[in-house]
């Protein structure tokens, strides 16, 4: 049985209530599709896409700003949160296809730096690396192993050093 090809696409207006329940249906609870709609009402998703087969949308990615503080240096970012794929159809393709598209979209929309709270082992084929060997840390508390930096553009993070904090709509994630 083969798998119903997909396309990847920014989301549309129509896609909300949908997007809201593929993220519900990846993460078994409301609190990261509670985020996604606090982003999108605060004007702050800058890059929102979806996957959708057979019409039907089977997974979504949001990038949002993010700051880089260093004393009294202010650099921007985006974060990548959440990526999400519905259960059966997860292990197919679709959670890299939103990723590489994301990042893809980030960087033609002039963004040089993102960062994730993520899975080693997953993000790093598209470029993640530890934050911390860039001298970046997370403001949200997580193991220092998961929180990744990507460059979208070479030499991006060249001199770019400090604490990295999310939107205030992370703060009901994290808490």
């Amino acid at each position: 049985m083969s798998a119903t090809p997909f396309i990847v696409r920014d989301e549309r207006v129509e896609d909300v209530i949908p997007i809201r329940r593929v993220i519900e249906r990846a993460f078994g609870q409301t609190v990261e599709a509670d985020l996604v709609d606090a982003l999108r009402q605060g004007d702050a998703l800058t890059v929102s896409l979806v996957a959708e087969a057979a019409g039907e949308i089977v997974g979504h990615v949001a990038f949002s700003p993010v700051i880089i503080r260093a004393g009294d240096i202010l650099s921007e970012a985006l974060g990548l949160a959440p990526l999400a794929v519905i259960p059966e159809r997860q292990r197919r393709g679709i959670g890299a296809a939103l990723v590489r598209a994301g990042l893809d979209a980030c960087r033609a929309r002039g963004h040089r730096v993102v960062v994730l709270v993520g899975e080693p082992a997953y993000y790093q084929r598209f470029g993640f690396s530890t934050a911390s060997e860039f001298g970046l840390e997370c403001a949200i508390p997580v193991p220092v192993e998961v929180f990744l930096v990507a460059e979208l553009a070479p030499g991006a993070l060249a001199g770019c050093s400090g604490v990295v904090s999310y939107r205030p709509e992370f703060d009901a994630v994290s808490a």
